[in-house]
């Protein structure tokens, strides 16, 4: 992966360098598309591509606020609405991205569209993919340092695909595996960062009655400080967090409970409006994006 000193990807709070992202006129592409869509890929209601535009045209700015270059995936037409949410059709290494396996069927064009798109785009090498029968999206995985990565184990990803990060990332980092819970069933989304968003190097956003006691213990014995999610923002979102840079982020608004526990550990909290890009998708900041450089703090 090109990275100019002092830069890495591998950390969820760096100031964010490079970033790309599916804007919502190429992940929605039009009304038909939609129409045809929402209800198989289990969105909350068929979104309204022109505020979606709008909200992801603001969602934009915000991301170039911290001096972000952000990278734009193109149209492609093997994904559907999904694609939106970057994140979760590859993830990075020490090497470079590591294309995703997708767990939801209908997301398995999204690592070949990307593969395509960092081609074209350059700067971004590909080091590896996932390949049957494992299954990883990148919702489920989080850089607590450039050596220890966490990975979900749940619906959308599964022990091979997670025995098959370890291979690709090597001896020099720590994989360690995190149980998801049933939560809602396998339809619905329940990726590790659904629980846990980090903010600065030892403070993260969680959603405890959900961590596994043993993930949560290790959170705790590394130092960080975890700023609990209150029961009924878990459900609009309120844990999905996205670091700018450290105590810098971005989230959904309506969640001000955890606004102002953030504000309280002196993180500073921007606020994006994504009820067509995120509610209805079921898809916050951190989906929304995926990171490629950061800053090394």
């Amino acid at each position: 992966m090109e990275m100019t000193s002092g830069q890495t990807a591998l950390s969820e709070v760096g100031r964010l360098v490079r970033v790309a992202v599916k804007h919502a006129r190429d992940a929605f592409v039009d009304e038909q598309t939609i129409a045809a869509q929402w209800q198989a890929l289990n969105f909350l209601s068929a979104p309204d591509l022109g505020a979606a535009v709008d909200e992801f045209e603001r969602f934009v700015d915000i991301l170039r606020s911290s001096g972000a270059d952000v990278q734009f995936l193109p149209r492609d037409p093997e994904t559907t609405l999904d694609s939106i949410y970057a994140r979760d059709a590859s993830i990075v290494s020490p090497q470079g991205l590591i294309l995703a396996r997708m767990g939801k069927p209908a997301r398995h064009g999204e690592p070949n569209a990307q593969e395509r798109a960092f081609h074209a785009l350059g700067r971004t090498p590909i080091s590896g993919r996932i390949t049957p029968h494992g299954l990883l999206e990148g919702g489920d995985v989080v850089w607590l340092d450039p050596r220890t990565i966490v990975i979900g184990l749940g619906y959308r990803t599964n022990r091979e695909g997670i025995n098959q990060v370890r291979e690709l990332v090597g001896p020099g980092v720590d994989v360690v595996e995190v149980p998801l819970p049933h939560w809602n069933g396998e339809r619905d989304v329940m990726h590790l960062m659904s629980l846990i968003s980090p903010v600065d190097r030892h403070i993260a956003v969680v959603y405890s009655r959900l961590l596994p006691v043993p993930f949560r213990q290790l959170l705790l014995d590394r130092g960080y400080r975890l700023v609990d999610v209150p029961d009924d923002e878990f459900v609009s979102m309120g844990c999905n967090v996205l670091a700018l840079a450290p105590r810098r982020c971005v989230m959904l608004a309506g969640n001000p409970g955890t606004r102002t526990a953030l504000e309280r550990v002196g993180v500073e909290v921007i606020e994006y409006a994504g009820n067509e890009i995120s509610v209805k998708g079921s898809g916050g900041p951190t989906c929304l994006t995926r990171p490629l450089v950061r800053e090394a703090i």
